[in-house]
């Protein structure tokens, strides 16, 4: 029996490609986000700094509906795919930026790094709206908490492996050779495209442009006025309205503590920044494996807005406990503890946070762009959270942001559209 090449007609190709393209973004994070981040406050660089490289390499991912959303939604008809066709660009692009890390040397200042960083930003925020809109037409409802558990693992997986080798590479041999085990990780990771197709039929590689275009009675003005009233149209719903705040909240919360107490963990209480890499690196990883794994199971069973007020909840007691840990004066002895609740029990919210999120941005010709909006919320959130939570650090104390922290995770619960409450079906 002939199965034809590797394509996303396969369950297990899918789930396979997934979960490798969102590893490849976990490693890149893990580098940037993290091990980077632990780098140059160890070197003695103040929390508003590097609150201010995390808002500059995640603004691209904030402005991604605007940039990639129509492009992606046009769905011209290439020969390797309307989709696969821009994944494949733009991590050629992106593979090019991380090589221009090679060329600033051994000392680099932090913004040269967060220039660079911010390209490939663009770059891989176009590679990630064309996957996610492939998941969102291919992955049939009832396989959708899988494949967020998976693209979830392999996330934090990738960022946990690289948060732990590169604090060690960045303290041991500095940014040239951290730069190049990098390109070196994620260059097979970026390739995977080329050999699994969007459908069957379609070319591995094609250096032409786009087959007969399709026939279309309307202008580029009017398709452009049509494609932007649909969207407006999708957002006017409660329930869009709801849900697209909480993505922004929830992560505008996580960094408005996450980034002060890292920093403050190196400066304030002596903490060794390969040693706080590492510990974040294993708590993401239990987080987004053995979690994910249990969870993702469950989301395909009892519905994913159940799943998502439930951890909601937990989210809520997490921070509260953090929050009463610090106030105690145990900032410091409980340090892990503090982390594990600020880290672990919100990657596993995501697991439910995405599926719900796909279940809604299903309907109509724009919805690669209404996905966007909903994960450039979050983007939103997590950039405005590391901007300002430098200035919040100045004049709050931490027990206080954690219990704030807590409050958003409350004030979410308590708006989030009941569990008996689900999106129209969308024929398949």
């Amino acid at each position: 029996m002939r199965h034809g090449p590797p394509s996303l007609n396969s369950s297990g190709w899918r789930f396979s490609l997934f979960t490798l393209l969102y590893l490849y973004q976990g490693i890149v994070a893990g580098f940037a986000l993290t091990a980077l981040a632990n780098h140059f406050a160890a070197a003695g660089v103040s929390t508003a700094d590097v609150g201010r490289h995390l808002a500059i390499v995640g603004l691209p991912w904030v402005l991604q509906p605007l940039l990639w959303g129509p492009v992606i939604d046009r769905e011209t008809p290439y020969r390797m795919g309307p989709r696969r066709h821009w994944l494949v660009l733009a991590l050629a692009c992106a593979q090019a930026c991380l090589a221009g890390l090679l060329l600033l040397g051994a000392t680099p200042s932090l913004t040269a790094v967060s220039a660079v960083l911010f390209l490939h930003s663009l770059a891989a925020s176009l590679a990630d709206t064309a996957t996610d809109r492939m998941i969102a037409g291919t992955v049939p409802a009832d396989e959708l908490g899988r494949t967020s558990a998976g693209t979830r693992a392999g996330f934090v997986i990738g960022s946990a492996a690289g948060t732990a080798i590169f604090a060690w590479l960045l303290a041991a041999q500095g940014l040239p050779a951290a730069a190049g085990l990098l390109l070196a990780l994620t260059t097979p990771l970026a390739l995977m495209p080329v050999l699994v197709r969007e459908a069957p039929d379609d070319r591995l590689l094609s250096l032409h442009g786009a087959t007969a275009a399709r026939p279309s009675g309307r202008g580029l003005m009017a398709e452009t006025v049509a494609f932007a009233r649909g969207l407006l149209t999708a957002f006017r719903s409660r329930d869009a309205a709801i849900l697209l705040a909480m993505c922004f909240a929830i992560d505008f919360g996580l960094a408005l503590f996450q980034v002060p107490f890292a920093v403050a963990l190196v400066q304030v209480h002596g903490w060794d920044a390969s040693d706080l890499s590492r510990l974040q690196a294993g708590l993401a990883l239990l987080g987004g494996t053995l979690g994910a794994a249990g969870l993702g199971a469950a989301v395909d069973r009892i519905g994913p807005r159940r799943a998502l007020r439930g951890l909601l909840v937990a989210c809520a007691l997490a921070f509260g406990a953090a929050g009463l840990l610090i106030g105690a004066g145990l900032e410091a002895s409980a340090g892990p503890i503090i982390l594990g609740l600020a880290s672990v029990v919100p990657a596993l919210l995501y697991v439910a946070l995405l599926p719900t999120v796909l279940l809604a941005s299903r309907a109509g010709r724009a919805s690669a762009t209404q996905f966007q909006v909903y994960m450039a919320a979050m983007n939103l959130g997590d950039v405005a959270g590391s901007a300002l939570a430098g200035a919040l650090a100045a004049l709050t104390a931490p027990a206080l942001v954690a219990l704030g922290v807590a409050a958003v995770f409350l004030v979410c619960t308590c708006a989030a559209p009941a569990p008996g409450q689900r999106p129209d079906p969308v024929s398949r």
